[in-house]
Order: C-alpha cells, then sequence, then structure tokens
C-alpha cells in the first residue's frame, strides 16, 4: 500500500492530464474541499471538518514521536489516512484527532477528553514524566484541517507577523523566570504549563456568490485554520470553564503517594468568513510571513557575479590562450621556424592513461550520473508544481522512485567509463555499480533505523517498508543497471583524439598551488560559495520543521552549481596540463566532489549554531544522516566536474595535430 501510494501522486498527475484536458487541473488529492451546514450535506459538500494531528518534533532533538507517546487525547487511530513512501521514510504518522468540527457550528470550551494522573500509580507517573520531558525539550505540535497546516501566528520584535506550522505542547519556567513568553502569568519557577486548550479560528472563503458553492446556501472553502494554544486549570472536570485567567502549573516534583492531578483538554472554534482571499491563493499567508524571498536574490546575485568571473576566466583561457597555444603547435613551417613542444601537448602520449583504481572511478560515476539526473527530474516536476509542500511527501516518495529507476543510466555510464579505461572484468564493474553506493546509502540509513527503533521514536521506518525499499533496489534499480550496462559494454570502446604511448612520461616538480592537494582543496571553494546561502534554508527545512517551497531558486541555485563545478574544474585541469602533469582522472572528480566537504564542515556548523541538541541519540542521528547528503552530493558534484574536465581535454587534443 505504501508503495503504491506513493506512485499514485505521479501516475494520477499523467492520467488527469490525459483524460480531461478541458476540465479545471488539479494536483490529485489537493483539489478543493466545498464544505456546507450540516442540513445542506450533499454528495458535492461536506460538513465535517477532520482535524488530523502528526508527530511531534523539536529543535532540541532529532527524535520524533508520534501523537500518543505524549499521553494527549486520542482519536479514532483506524481511520488513519495511508502514508505514501516519502512521509513514511520522514517519519510523519497522520492520525485523526480527537476534536470534532462541523462547519458554521461555534464551538466554546468543548470538551476532548480528561487525563488523570495518580501519584501512586507507576505508569501514572511514567506518563507525566514522558509529559514533562516533551514540554521542557519543547516538543511542537503539527495538525492538518483540509490539507492545510493548522498555524501558529505571533508577533516578532521588527513588528511583523509569523505564523509558524508547529505550536508548542507546552512551556517550562526556567529557574531564571525564563522560558514562557506566551503569556506573563506562566511565571512559577521550575512549573511545567502543558497547553491543554485551544483556541482555533477557521477563516473560509464563501460560496454563495461562486459557481461550486451557490446551491448550497451556507458554504464555504476553508483558506485558513490559526490556534491559540493556552493553560487553563479546570476546576470541574465535567463542566470546563475556559474563561478562568487561572494557569494550569505543576511542579518538577512527582506526585506524592495519595495525590491526584486531572488534566482536561477543551477546545473552542470559531468561524471567520472573509471573501477577499480566494482558495488558490491560501498558502500566501505562510509563505508571505517568512522572510526569505531578499536573502534568496542576494544568494542568487552573489552566485551569478561568481558564474561570470568563472566565465570570464575560462573564456579567456579558451579564446586567447588556447588559441594561440593550439596554432603555435599546429605550425608546420620549416624546422628553423618550427617550436619545440612545451606545455599541455606535451602529455598527448600520457593524457589519456588509464588512471590507478579505474573499476571505483567508474563505479562512482555510474552512481553520479544516476544522482545527477534524479535531481534534474526531481527539480522539473518541482518547479512545475507537483511536489509542492501541499502534496505531502511526494518529494521524497519522487526522489525515490526516480533514484531506483535511473539503475540504467548508471549501468551504461559506469560500463562505458570501465571499458574506455581498457578494463576486463565487467562482471564486477556491473555489481559493483548496483551495489557499492546504494549498500552504503541503504547501510547508513539502516543504522539510522536501528537507533530510532531503540528510542521508540515514529521516525524509525517500519520493518515491512525496509523490505519493500529493498525490494525496490534489487527487484528495480539492479536489474535495470545490468540492462544499462549490457548496452554499455555492447558499444564499441571510447577512442581518444590522441594514441597514449607505451613508456609513461615522467611528471617534473610541481609548485605548491599545482600539487594535487592544494588544487582539490581550492577547486570546491567557489562551487560551494554559490550554494551556501541556499544551505541554510534547506537545512532549516529538514532539521526545524520549516516549510521549503522555493524550487524555482533551487532550480537556479542548481544550474549554477553545475556551471561552476564545470568551469573550476576545467580551469584547474588545464593549470595541471600546463605543469605537465597528466593525473588528471581522479583530481577532476575530487576537484568538485571536494565541495562536499565543505557541505559538512557547514553542517557542523549549523548544528553549533542553529540547533540545540544536546543528547548523544541525537547527535548521532544528524551527523548520520549528514553522512548520507554528502556522499550523495559527493558523487553529484564529482561527476560534474569529471565529464566536463573528460569533454575539454578530448576538446583541446583533438584539434592539436599529433605527429
Amino acid at each position: 500500500m505504501i508503495l503504491l501510494s506513493g506512485l499514485v501522486p505521479l501516475l494520477g498527475i499523467v492520467l488527469l492530464h490525459l483524460v480531461s484536458p478541458a476540465q479545471a487541473f488539479y494536483l490529485p488529492g489537493l483539489a478543493p474541499v466545498n464544505f456546507c451546514k450540516k442540513t445542506d450535506v450533499s454528495t458535492t459538500c461536506k460538513s465535517e471538518i477532520f482535524l488530523y494531528v502528526n508527530r511531534l518534533n523539536t529543535e532540541e532533538s532529532e527524535i520524533p514521536y508520534e501523537y500518543h507517546h505524549f499521553d494527549f487525547c486520542l482519536g479514532e487511530e483506524a481511520n488513519s489516512p495511508v502514508e505514501n513512501l516519502g512521509q513514511v521514510v520522514f517519519g510523519e504518522r497522520i492520525r485523526p484527532g480527537p476534536y470534532k468540527i462541523q462547519f458554521l457550528e461555534n464551538q466554546q470550551c468543548a470538551r476532548a477528553c480528561t487525563k488523570n494522573y495518580k501519584g501512586d500509580d507507576p505508569i501514572s507517573n511514567r506518563r507525566m514524566m514522558v509529559l514533562k520531558k516533551g514540554i521542557s525539550l519543547n516538543y511542537q505540535h503539527h495538525w492538518i484541517v483540509d490539507n492545510m497546516p493548522v498555524t501558529w501566528c505571533y508577533p516578532l520584535e521588527n513588528g511583523k507577523q509569523y505564523c509558524g506550522t508547529g505550536f508548542p505542547m507546552g512551556c517550562l519556567v526556567r529557574p531564571d523566570g525564563d522560558g514562557c513568553p506566551i503569556n506573563p502569568m506562566y511565571n512559577q519557577p521550575l512549573h511545567y504549563y502543558p497547553f491543554n486548550h485551544v483556541d482555533l479560528e477557521i477563516t473560509y472563503h464563501s460560496g454563495q456568490a461562486e459557481d461550486w458553492g451557490i446551491q448550497f446556501g451556507n458554504s464555504g472553502r476553508i483558506i485558513s485554520v490559526k490556534v491559540t494554544p493556552k493553560s487553563i486549570k479546570h476546576l470541574d472536570p465535567e463542566n470546563p470553564n475556559c474563561l478562568s485567567s487561572e494557569p494550569l502549573a505543576i511542579s518538577e516534583n512527582s506526585l506524592k503517594a495519595g495525590e491526584q492531578l486531572n488534566i482536561v483538554y477543551t477546545y473552542s472554534v470559531k468561524f471567520i468568513k472573509n471573501d477577499a482571499i480566494k482558495w488558490s491563493s491560501r498558502w500566501d499567508y505562510i509563505l508571505e510571513s517568512m522572510p526569505h524571498t531578499n536573502i534568496q536574490w542576494f544568494s542568487i546575485l552573489n552566485s551569478l557575479v561568481i558564474v561570470l568571473f568563472l566565465s570570464g576566466m575560462v573564456a579567456m583561457i579558451m579564446l586567447r590562450t588556447l588559441h594561440k597555444d593550439i596554432a603555435r603547435y599546429n605550425q608546420m613551417d620549416s624546422g628553423e621556424d618550427a617550436q619545440e613542444e612545451f606545455g599541455w601537448k606535451l602529455v598527448h602520449g600520457d593524457v589519456f592513461r588509464p588512471p590507478r583504481k579505474g573499476m571505483l572511478l567508474s563505479v562512482f560515476l555510474g552512481s553520479g550520473a544516476q544522482v545527477l539526473v534524479m535531481c534534474m527530474i526531481t527539480l522539473a516536476f518541482a518547479c512545475l508544481g507537483f511536489l509542492s509542500p501541499a502534496n505531502r511527501g511526494a518529494l521524497m516518495t519522487c526522489s525515490m522512485v526516480l533514484f531506483v529507476s535511473l539503475g540504467t543510466p548508471a549501468g551504461y555510464v559506469s560500463a562505458r567509463i570501465y571499458k574506455s579505461f581498457g578494463g576486463l572484468k565487467w562482471k564486477s564493474n556491473v555489481i559493483l555499480t548496483s551495489i557499492v553506493c546504494p549498500g552504503v546509502v541503504f547501510s547508513l540509513f539502516f543504522v539510522m533505523n536501528l537507533v530510532l527503533w531503540g528510542e521508540s521514536s515514529s521516525g524509525a521506518v517500519p520493518f515491512s517498508t525496509l523490505i519493500a525499499l529493498l525490494a525496490l533496489w534489487f527487484g528495480v534499480s539492479v536489474p535495470l543497471t545490468f540492462v544499462g550496462a549490457y548496452f554499455g559494454f555492447r558499444k564499441r570502446a571510447l577512442e581518444h583524439p590522441v594514441r597514449t604511448n607505451q613508456i609513461p612520461r615522467q611528471i617534473p616538480d610541481q609548485s605548491i598551488y599545482t600539487q594535487p592537494i592544494p588544487g582539490i582543496v581550492m577547486g570546491g571553494v567557489l562551487p560551494f560559495g554559490c550554494i551556501f546561502i541556499q544551505l541554510f534554508f534547506i537545512l532549516s527545512s529538514l532539521w526545524s520543521s520549516q516549510m521549503y517551497y522555493m524550487f524555482g531558486f533551487l532550480f537556479l541555485v542548481f544550474v549554477i552549481l553545475v556551471i561552476t563545478c564545470s568551469e573550476t574544474t576545467i580551469l584547474l585541469c588545464y593549470f595541471h596540463l600546463c605543469a605537465e602533469d597528466y593525473h588528471w582522472w581522479w583530481r577532476s572528480f575530487l576537484t568538485s566532489g571536494f565541495t562536499a566537504v565543505y557541505l559538512f564542515i557547514y553542517c557542523c556548523h549549523y548544528f553549533v549554531t542553529k540547533l540545540s541538541i544536546k543528547d548523544s541519540a541525537s547527535t548521532f542521528l544528524y551527523f548520520g544522516y549528514t553522512a548520507i547528503m554528502v556522499f550523495l552530493f559527493f558523487l553529484l558534484t564529482g561527476t560534474i566536474g569529471f565529464f566536463a574536465c573528460f569533454w575539454f581535454i578530448r576538446k583541446i587534443y583533438s584539434v592539436v595535430k599529433v605527429d
């Protein structure tokens, strides 16, 4: 079911486009829902509004938990929606909430449930400890209504309003009085204030003047749901009083024997009509409250300056230096006028000499080509709106399905490169291409999953899903890799423009800046400079539960990254060839691939400065998942640099005349 539900968004898009081109086009699951009063219910409108709860997480720990872990009121979990593959891998666990909401029916202080805690009950004490731990670590609720996140809006210091997609389950007042700025009445040091009451404000666009709602009377479409959490001490659990200003304060000390505590969970619902906002624009208020756009344009301009600088350097080399070199090398005059060979033409007999560890390099290049094509197609879908934040889990589902389906390019590229090296162990090449890089990613992921299993976290992928992932790997990706390798080995080996000498040429002593390690270290600086601002928003969406929706910016940055990696590698490759160093195969891969090392350093900086993680399990998880991301980025950037340098060298040696 998980795999099928993951493929539904991709297949549904194509089917809807083919079957009904003349009708309004909506992404699967993202079509507007019409709501009407209970007395006007029909097949085209609903009266009951379902509120779903998702897993809780925090910036102080990388271990998410399901909603029922913290002993909140539960809905009927048997009616939970089926998560797609991306949601399961990301640890989303969507369950029906306990709150009953009918369209246009305001509610005042409705009781969801009452939780009882007794001091002499070990199970009760454990439930209370879990609740207190969640409050102290600032775990955040994530609720969903009509496929929209329930938002908590509060003013910022600059006077603007920020609307986040999560809200805290409570707050703890520290010994110095800090910790609960939400309300000045929550001020008792070393006391916990659970938010046991929520005010839900549901804004809707009326359908009375619209074609879709004129027949229903009082109807509408939901355009926002905002929550205001409160802590209220209800003296009578059967008759809660939500107008009470006395908060529910729980001491950090455990309940004493015979002592009892009741936490009454209540909610109020208020409907507000707003015809100025259309349903299609209902996400705008969340996105506009995120002050990212100006920074994004600064990032793009910063990257473009780097690209223009590099392009100018490459153009100067290609149009002036190389042109003069080629003209000089191709002189066919008398012996007196012929000049002695020097520079990069001197190594023409060694430049295509197969490298050491050619098998490993071809395997990396095959997997890198797989990651590169996956990123390009995923970004194309995202820019077209198919992978928006409203389509939950679609981004990860699309990426994983594409990675599995692109085994053929991996096998083909690896086979072609390995055959050009003169390799004969084609069976080993195919097996390593299909096993090594996916195996590294799956092994790291499995170890992370074991840690999450040990912590009873909702982020732990079920065993059945792991089996499904293995089935995708060995049942789809591996056979496709064999198919690609079959066609790659059947083709003739790549013919290089110059012959390779039998005896290797001795490489002269190199200066510091033309030695391999300094060149590789310098090569990753400029590509990383183009992406580091964008990295902040990507890491915030991964670790801080912030929405990432700026795929247009990301696509531009990706294009700039490809250009920068290519131009940097070509420049350094040319300098090394002029220094008569022909060992360019691995160096071209590692030069741009070293950008991944700077990515890892930036992730460490983000961990120290932006997150408040203290426990060892969360630290291990953070750096484990970072290792997966860095490894894939290493394959991606290394492959870009290699093929740019490969094209450049074949081009320059194909136009020079060699005796």
